[in-house]
């Protein structure tokens, strides 16, 4: 008889932890993996179907310029910065986490150029107009407001920090390049995301920004931001112990011949973002300005040849004609909320040389957006066929394919995604896809392997 009731307990704790693995569970070795989507997939919320292919191209491709700009001022910023410059609708890919227990649902950009995470909360002062429902603090059992003298408070790296005068709390601020703004709380709660695997990952005492002050240029189909920047308030950054400092993405192309793909990308962390295997290279991040973004070392690129002579030509990396022949650590921002490649405009003008020189027989015409400098027509029954470019980072040659490095603007434009710009280098996120992209914060090194990420999971 005690043998069986035994038996029979043991049944049912099997059973209760087996029906509470089924609800939740926080991170555990295996790693996981969450769905990311492009935000001119057919699936996004923010896609507008009265748009053509060129039109939403040519946004793609403002806002890489936009981004260009403000990250350039915040990149020249020292980590002591009391303010956060970045572009309010620079983001590219969104992403769903939950906040708060229960956990409510909010859709936001990842943004690995942004830090501290935030979405607005009720009641708010000043919101912009937003259309999913507003995060309520008091209705969650585990959101805590963070104090002055906090740990939490004095960490913050992502925003402008300050003491309420009327309850202590710790106050956070962020300013856009546009004028756009975020007012609210520092705040802990837990973190709920929703893996590919169909279980939730929970982390509680995450920290968050609670808006209750914002207004500008945000879409209103978006609830706020996920920071996947290197502060120390990150997303990345606070999961680190969890997730043994590696993440890493797939992005699937969004754009084949003019048509959108409805399939998301993947966000992957610990184990699951480990990049192995034949093929993969690795270069070093270096550290820059700021904490946030992710400096790697540009050596050159790389132009092959089409008229079967075995000879590339290799163009040294230089900002200016009197940059010294030694190349310079951090010279490049690896940023997956930039649509286009941007590199200093001297470089920019060997490198498009040495591509056209391979593309003489092309009829050269126009971008249509204004945007593109070396563009090229094509006809039906003609394939367009570029030279191979493959980006010598320090330590890893990564040779892209033709869907890095060219675009196709309009039903007989094909442009090279490639632009020239002041003072800053960005690797964006049309070179990027359809390779496994991983970064180890412990190593302090991205790994790049070629990866057809339409069917990678």
């Amino acid at each position: 008889m005690e043998s069986l009731f035994s038996s029979q307990c043991l049944i049912v704790l099997l059973l209760l932890l087996l029906s509470l693995s089924s609800y939740s569970h926080s991170y555990s070795s295996d790693g996981f993996s969450v769905e990311i989507i492009h935000r001119d997939s057919a699936v996004s919320p923010l896609y507008n179907p009265s748009q053509t292919h060129s039109q939403r191209l040519a946004n793609a491709f403002r806002r890489s310029i936009t981004r260009a700009s403000t990250l350039y001022s915040s990149h020249q910023l020292s980590t002591s910065s009391v303010e956060s410059t970045l572009y309010t609708d620079g983001g590219e890919y969104l992403m769903s986490i939950s906040i708060g227990t229960p956990p409510f649902d909010i859709l936001a950009i990842a943004d690995t150029g942004s830090d501290l995470t935030w979405t607005q909360c009720s009641p708010c002062k000043k919101c912009y107009k937003q259309v999913a429902p507003l995060f309520k603090p008091n209705s969650s059992k585990t959101y805590r407001d963070a104090t002055c003298d906090s740990s939490v408070c004095k960490s913050a790296t992502g925003a402008k920090t300050s003491c309420s005068s009327l309850d202590d709390s710790c106050q956070y601020s962020v300013s856009y390049g546009d004028q756009s703004f975020s007012n609210g709380n520092i705040a802990t709660d837990v973190l709920t995301l929703s893996s590919t695997s169909g279980r939730p990952v929970t982390f509680p005492n995450f920290i968050i920004g609670c808006s209750h002050n914002s207004d500008g240029t945000f879409d209103e189909r978006g609830s706020g931001i996920v920071g996947l920047g290197g502060g120390v308030d990150s997303l990345t950054s606070q999961l680190t112990s969890s997730i043994g400092g590696k993440f890493s993405y797939c992005l699937v192309p969004f754009i084949s011949g003019g048509n959108q793909t409805k399939n998301s990308s993947t966000l992957s962390f610990g184990s699951n973002a480990v990049v192995s295997g034949a093929g993969v290279v690795s270069t070093p991040i270096v550290k820059g300005e700021t904490d946030t973004f992710y400096y790697l070392t540009l050596e050159g690129i790389t132009v092959g040849s089409l008229n079967g002579k075995k000879n590339k030509k290799f163009i040294n990396f230089r900002s200016s004609s009197s940059t010294p022949a030694a190349v310079s650590q951090g010279n490049i921002i690896i940023d997956s909320g930039t649509t286009l490649t941007l590199v200093p405009e001297e470089f920019y003008s060997d490198f498009e040389s040495a591509v056209a020189s391979e593309l003489k027989n092309e009829k050269r015409v126009e971008d249509p957006s204004g945007t593109l400098s070396l563009c090229y027509q094509i006809s039906s029954g003609k394939d367009f066929v570029s030279p191979s470019i493959t980006m010598n980072f320090k330590g890893a040659d990564v040779e892209l394919s033709q869907l890095n490095t060219f675009v196709q603007v309009s039903d007989t434009v094909v442009c090279l995604s490639f632009v020239s710009a002041q003072g800053i280098a960005i690797y964006g996120n049309l070179a990027q896809m359809n390779f496994l992209v991983g970064y180890d914060r412990v190593k302090n090194t991205v790994s790049f392997k070629p990866t057809d990420c339409s069917t990678y999971n």
